[in-house]
């Protein structure tokens, strides 16, 4: 039995050497796709196993498989996250996710705050603040969320705020 990551970054499986086979004739999976055989913590392209090496062609160079446990769809969480708690006010952790509207609106406030903040003597700049703690709590979220929540929520589900 093999678990697979397909070319649309979900992971498949498990599937039996068979399926798999078939697979590799429908053209679904290739040499570079990655795969876990059963008992296996590590993830290799297909064109790695022997078993399969007379069905595809065009085998990679080893590339380097994603640590155990570790979702390859979350890899914007950890720096989403710490930009988040940074530089939170600035929308810049929206950006990262591809969250352009939502960057844009916590870019376009706190921008308008800090000019008519000093515009006014400081009388909005209290929306600057609300916008960094948005991002505060945000990054916080991003961070304590496993990595399969965080893509079920922020890739899979587009979930803009909070």
């Amino acid at each position: 039995m093999y678990k697979i990551i397909g070319t649309d970054g979900r992971q498949y499986g498990p599937v039996s050497a068979d399926e798999l086979r078939q697979w590799i004739t429908e053209n679904r999976v290739n040499a570079k796709t990655l795969i876990q055989a059963e008992n296996r913590a590590d993830w290799k392209p297909l064109g790695t196993f022997p078993e399969f090496s007379g069905l595809v062609t065009d085998v990679p160079p080893l590339a380097s498989p994603p640590p155990s446990g570790v979702n390859p769809r979350a890899s914007n969480k950890v720096v989403a996250g710490v930009l988040g708690i940074l530089l939170g006010s600035f929308g810049i952790h929206k950006f990262i996710l591809g969250y352009s509207g939502a960057g844009g609106i916590m870019l376009a406030v706190s921008l308008a705050s800090i000019v008519g903040g000093v515009l006014t003597c400081g009388i909005l700049f209290p929306a600057y603040a609300i916008m960094h703690i948005i991002g505060l709590v945000e990054g916080i979220i991003y961070l304590t969320k496993s990595d399969d929540e965080f893509v079920r929520t922020y890739v899979d589900n587009r979930r803009e705020w909070f």
